[in-house]
């Protein structure tokens, strides 16, 4: 299996993300997420930025369900005395749409050429490549491409 390595966004031009989790009313007006991890840049999520939330699969959802604007964020502390942590936010998000055609696992599978800039396989990447609930900070085109979904 060939490594794949996708480009970062520095912190000041990330100003959309995506976030994967278990979603447990996909109809709802806000959302919740306690000590999300963070992954590519999305430990830089503040209030005021577009989130595009994925239900996760793993979880019995149906990937991209919404899009909302972040209303609160705050990082989690660090447990004292671990080498290695992630970082975790916890940010509450307010639904400011709903997605009218599905974009999930199955339709993002196919996009895997890490070298194609594809916003596709920004997110089969991001959201993909490991199982594990994120906040990931995506691309400028990749949330224009999002937006389609609204």
């Amino acid at each position: 299996m060939r490594s794949c390595r996708l480009n970062v966004m520095p912190a000041p031009e990330a100003r959309a993300y995506v976030v994967k989790t278990a979603v447990s009313d996909p109809t709802a007006a806000g959302f919740v997420f306690p000590a999300q991890k963070t992954m590519y840049g999305g430990k830089h999520i503040a209030a005021g930025d577009v989130v595009y939330v994925f239900a996760s699969e793993t979880h019995g959802g149906a990937g991209l369900i919404a899009r909302g604007v972040v209303t609160t964020a705050s990082s989690v502390p660090r447990c004292p005395g671990l080498a290695r942590q992630t970082p975790r936010v916890s940010v509450q998000v307010q639904c400011t749409g709903v997605a009218r055609r599905p974009l999930g696992r199955t339709e993002l599978k196919p996009f895997s050429d890490c070298e194609d800039r594809q916003p596709q396989t920004e997110l089969n990447f991001k959201c993909y490549r490991q199982a594990t609930d994120k906040i990931v900070g995506i691309e400028p085109a990749t949330a224009t491409f999002l937006e389609g979904f609204f």
